[in-house]
C-alpha cells in the first residue's frame, strides 16, 4: 500500500481508500532540541517547522484527508525561554501568509485555532483572527492549529460552560452525557482523530485532543518534528491501515 500511495502521489493522482483516516492529528515536538542538536538558530528552526506544515497540507489535499490538526504550542510553554519570541514570530508569519495564499484559496481550506490563543500578545491574536476570517466560508478541507492549548484545560472549560448553563437553570445535570460534553469542547464540530502522529523522543500523547483520542491509533515516529517528512506521513498511514 505504501508504494502504491507514493506512486500515486508522484503521478499526481488521488488515493481513494475506505481505510484512509478522516482526521489526522500531528504533534510538532522537538523543534528546540533539533535546533540545538544541529546548531541552527531557533528562528530558522521555526521557519522549517512551518514549511513542513505546508508540505503536509499539500499531502492532505492530494490524499483527500478531510481534517488535519497540528499541536503547535502548549499552554504551559516556558514564556521566559530563549525560543519563545521566535515561536510567536513564526506563528504570526504563518497566519499572515494565509491571506491571499493561492493553495489555501484554491482548495478551500478552512483554518481553525483551538486553545486559549486569545490570551497571547495582540500581534499574534490579530494574525490568527485574520486567518480565521479569511477562510471562514471554506469547506473543502479543514486544518486546525492547537495554540496555547492544553487537553485537560479543554475538558475543564467544557465543564465550566455546562456548569454555567446548570447554574442559570437552562440545563438539567442529569442530561449531561458524552455527546453533550463533546458539544462544548474546542473541537466540538470536528470528528475525533482517526490517527495521531506523535513526533519527538517521548512516547506519550501530551494530552493532545485528550477527550477525542480515546479510540485514536497513535503512531510514534521517534523523530524530532523538523526531521518529519512525506515518508513518515505515509508510513503512519500505512500503519493505520494495518488495523489492530
Amino acid at each position: 500500500m505504501l508504494e502504491t500511495i507514493k506512486g500515486m502521489i508522484k503521478k499526481g493522482k488521488y488515493v481513494m481508500s475506505i481505510s484512509m483516516p478522516k482526521h489526522i492529528g500531528i504533534t510538532t515536538d522537538g523543534i528546540e532540541k533539533w535546533a540545538l542538536k544541529n546548531d541552527i538558530s531557533y528562528e530558522d528552526a521555526y521557519k522549517r517547522n512551518f514549511l513542513i506544515i505546508k508540505s503536509t497540507m499539500k499531502l492532505q489535499v492530494k490524499l483527500k484527508i478531510p481534517i488535519l490538526s497540528f499541536y503547535i504550542m502548549d499552554q504551559n510553554v516556558d514564556k521566559e525561554s530563549e525560543y519563545y519570541p521566535y515561536l510567536l514570530d513564526a506563528i504570526v508569519n504563518m497566519f499572515n501568509n494565509v491571506s491571499n495564499n493561492e493553495f489555501i484559496n484554491e482548495n478551500k481550506i478552512k483554518i481553525s485555532v483551538l486553545g486559549k490563543w486569545y490570551n497571547l500578545p495582540g500581534r499574534v491574536v490579530d494574525s490568527i483572527k485574520n486567518a480565521i476570517n479569511e477562510t471562514k466560508d471554506y469547506d473543502g478541507f479543514f486544518v486546525n492549529f492547537c495554540i496555547n492549548y492544553n487537553g485537560q484545560e479543554e475538558i475543564v472549560d467544557a465543564f465550566k460552560l455546562l456548569g454555567m448553563q446548570i447554574k442559570a437553570g437552562r440545563m438539567d445535570p442529569e442530561l449531561i452525557d458524552k455527546d453533550l460534553i463533546k458539544e462544548n469542547l474546542y473541537s466540538s464540530y470536528f470528528l475525533p482523530p482517526s490517527l495521531m502522529i506523535k513526533n519527538g523522543n517521548r512516547r506519550e500523547t501530551s494530552g493532545f485532543l485528550l477527550w477525542d483520542s480515546v479510540n485514536t491509533k497513535i503512531y510514534f515516529t521517534n523523530k524530532l518534528w523538523p526531521d518529519f517528512d512525506k515518508t513518515e506521513f505515509l508510513d503512519a498511514i500505512k500503519d493505520y491501515q494495518k488495523g489492530d
